[in-house]
């Protein structure tokens, strides 16, 4: 007779149970360390600076868009000039406090599409995951507007996990009015034939950039300055950081041609991987995640520049995916592209700043390469999966150790 091959442990049980307290204070530790550390960085949140700076311009009665720097739609203006009245002591903590704040809550959200525990093993493990995650230590340090794309993707996708579509779309079009990061994203719409979702989506930042157009003087830059200067993909000082395709190719010498084709072909790849992942059903949790991630990674891959802290946006929901059976965060290969991004990791004779752009191209072309597999490799959408939320409060018996005959750590204390 042949030995029976064990199976892994699943650890998506383990994962939903409640964490123990000191680990819930080490990552709230952790956090207020992040906000201090981004605080005292140096870098003085010169993201948002250029923000409040056009949002000052536009008070004093000048046009925004006179800063090449603005590149956001008249509707960020609005949002922007409270911070306007914030000394600059006040803000320098603010900003850091509610850029990774809003990150952090995105985390949360994407937790929840899964129906975990906020104070479970998983959320409490990826808020210190996220403490130590290079992209998360920059957005708050720049206190870029990123944070906003990253909190609404995972809210409104819990929204429509639980059929509240309408509301998801108005959720990413008030993201859109405030930075139009999840544009692509709002395919996912049309992609789930929910056309008033997409309407609302739309809507909204059309009305609030009217809004703001009708108030501010010279508008029209947008589509005369800041739109082209976008398309090109901004400057040189955007360049060493930006880690789409197109232009890690071109700096690997490939010709222009050959490196805009290769970043096009799959981004279209992932848009129709997106569509047919949709039709091929499965979880639906899963579903919803893995198509707005590729929306995202299409996104990522094809425009430039496409950033560091872009990954915000894209991997908690996968990530919170693993307490899923089959999941792509179950997959080793995610997990070792994510490795480079972690604080502290250095690679030797490369400089550490001008080469982190293709630490987070491999992060995009590995979750790009896993999303496609599930898309369009026969056998790998996992069936339908909607456990029944366990309470957060102790390990339960079903826990992996428990059916091994292992103790908790008050039973051996009783003892």
């Amino acid at each position: 007779m042949g030995i029976k091959k064990a199976s892994a442990p699943d650890i998506g049980p383990w994962l939903r149970v409640r964490a123990s307290a000191p680990v819930i204070a080490a990552a709230v530790l952790m956090y207020f360390v992040t906000v201090y550390n981004a605080r005292h960085s140096g870098i003085n949140m010169m993201d948002n600076s250029f923000v409040v700076k056009a949002a000052q311009t536009f008070v004093d009665g000048g046009s925004p868009y006179a800063d090449k720097r603005f590149l956001y739609f008249p509707s960020s203006v609005l949002v922007a000039v409270p911070m306007t009245a914030v000394p600059p002591y006040w803000l320098g903590w603010l900003v850091p406090a509610l850029t990774s704040g809003m990150a952090v809550l995105g985390w949360f959200c994407a937790v929840r599409i899964f129906r975990v525990s906020l104070l479970s093993r998983l959320s409490v493990y990826g808020l210190l995951f996220l403490c130590f995650f290079a992209a998360f230590r920059n957005l708050a340090q720049l206190g870029n507007w990123t944070a906003y794309s990253a909190l609404a993707l995972p809210a409104a996708l819990l929204l429509a996990s639980r059929g509240r579509w309408v509301w998801a779309g108005v959720v990413v079009g008030l993201a859109v009015a405030t930075k139009p990061m999840l544009v692509p994203f709002a395919l996912i719409f049309l992609i789930a034939r929910r056309p008033k979702a997409f309407a609302a989506a739309a809507a909204v930042p059309l009305a609030l950039c009217a809004l703001a157009a009708a108030v501010m003087p010279q508008p029209g830059l947008f589509f005369t300055k800041t739109l082209p200067f976008l398309l090109h993909g901004q400057d040189r000082f955007a360049r060493p950081y930006d880690a789409s395709i197109g232009t890690m190719l071109a700096r690997l010498h490939f010709p222009g041609a050959v490196a805009m084709g290769v970043a096009a072909l799959l981004a279209l790849a992932l848009l129709v991987g997106a569509w047919r992942r949709w039709n091929r059903g499965g979880d639906e949790a899963l579903r919803l995640v893995e198509v707005g991630a590729m929306l995202m990674v299409a996104a990522n891959i094809a425009s430039k520049p496409a950033f560091d802290h872009y990954l915000l946006v894209t991997l908690p929901v996968l990530l919170a995916s693993v307490v899923r059976v089959g999941s792509v965060a179950r997959s080793p290969w995610l997990w070792f592209a994510i490795v480079p991004r972690m604080a502290g990791f250095t690679l030797p004779w490369l400089d550490v700043v001008e080469h982190w752009a293709y630490s987070v191209a491999l992060v995009n072309v590995t979750v790009a390469a896993l999303l496609l597999q599930r898309a369009f490799w026969p056998g790998t959408v996992p069936a339908d999966e909607e456990p029944a939320e366990p309470a957060a409060t102790a390990a339960p018996a079903s826990a992996p150790g428990a059916a091994a005959g292992e103790l908790s750590f008050t039973e051996r204390l009783g003892r």
